[in-house]
């Protein structure tokens, strides 16, 4: 194929003219570049190879870049020096021409280089400047412990649960929040500080999802299901926080691993796609929740309000809750956006990319 060179003093640049590459092998022996790969060029859609003999040492590791259009090769030089040609050869192989778009000349390119040094020292001066964190360590095993100790206690309601499940079968469904929730009341409480810390920017999680989250499983946790005895001897309270305990056994352990700089990936496919089927199901079981206990509420009156005027109007608490279960819906669909997002970032196509 046609191929095009240039270089800088660290570097050579091969552009290789061919469209729609496929199965390259490109390898460097005994400073010797070996290229074959199939593809469409001068040829039509071919098998293309070529062989390019170094004036001087290279490192022999390559880093190529495809495009549909062509393929970008990269080769480190083992010493900063110009080359006067790219060949041991004297004479120019055929299909070897320069590349115009990169070419600068040894002066150019001193230049150039001379420019990236004087950036990089003004970078390292620029980030001298900037005064470090004295709590950096004391903020990241805090948030280490935070994400242990949560992790910690869902697994503890998980295996509980799944255990009671085996062994009483669906006669466990009617004492779940009787044998569970004081963990529960615990880990959701202690989830208030995930708002703080993105108040106070400990994390870069935005604030909404948390506040949408937090406050949506406390309402259900504290006024619904906590003060109503009614409620808590009901099967849905078993699927509540079945789900919500299995969503965080992935989301606590991926971001403890975070903090520390380690990404283990099946752990982050599981953060980013777990949450596909679990959470509609979670809010699903919380709007049966609500809708269980608005006849409770009709027949108690808890929480419904009197306002002082002539006409004696009330506010009848069953109503907020069906205004709740509108913004449920609506809080469940935010969230999904955003995981949406986040999996899409962590998990989709990166571009193609070759060593």
């Amino acid at each position: 194929p046609h191929v095009h060179w240039a270089q800088r003093h660290r570097e050579l640049f091969l552009r290789v003219d061919l469209s729609d590459v496929r199965n390259p092998d490109i390898t460097i022996t005994d400073n010797v570049l070996h290229f074959r790969a199939q593809g469409h060029g001068a040829k039509g859609d071919n098998i293309y190879e070529f062989e390019i003999e170094f004036l001087e040492a290279v490192e022999p590791k390559p880093v190529c870049r495809m495009t549909q259009r062509q393929l970008n090769i990269t080769v480190q030089k083992k010493e900063s020096n110009w080359w006067e040609r790219l060949t041991k050869q004297e004479k120019r192989p055929l299909f070897l021409a320069p590349d115009f778009d990169r070419w600068l000349d040894e002066s150019d390119a001193e230049m150039e280089l001379k420019e990236q040094e004087e950036e990089k020292i003004n970078k390292m001066k620029i980030e001298s400047r900037v005064p470090k964190d004295p709590f950096k360590h004391l903020k990241k095993g805090y948030l280490i412990m935070y994400n242990l100790v949560q992790f910690l206690g869902f697994s503890w309601i998980f295996v509980n649960m799944t255990v009671r499940l085996f062994i009483l079968g669906k006669d466990s469904f009617y004492d779940t929040f009787h044998t569970i929730s004081d963990m529960m009341y615990f880990c959701q409480t202690l989830a208030l500080m995930e708002i703080m810390n993105s108040l106070i920017g400990l994390v870069k999680s935005p604030l909404i999802p948390s506040v949408v989250q937090i406050f949506g499983r406390n309402f259900i946790l504290f006024v619904i299901l906590g003060t109503l005895e009614e409620m808590q001897s009901k099967p849905v309270v078993f699927f509540i926080f079945y789900f919500w305990s299995i969503i965080e056994l992935f989301r606590y352990p991926y971001y403890m691993l975070s903090c520390i700089g380690i990404e283990w990936k099946p752990l982050t496919w599981l953060r980013y796609t777990a949450w596909i089927p679990l959470y509609p199901l979670g809010g699903l079981a919380e709007a049966v929740c609500i809708v269980q206990s608005i006849p409770i509420f009709s027949e108690t009156g808890k929480f419904s309000l009197g306002l002082p005027n002539p006409l004696n109007v009330t506010i009848q608490f069953p109503f907020v809750l069906q205004i709740y279960l509108i913004a449920l819906f609506l809080g469940v669909f935010v969230n999904f956006r955003y995981l949406y997002k986040q999996r899409k970032q962590h998990l989709g196509p990166k571009k193609r990319k070759m060593k």
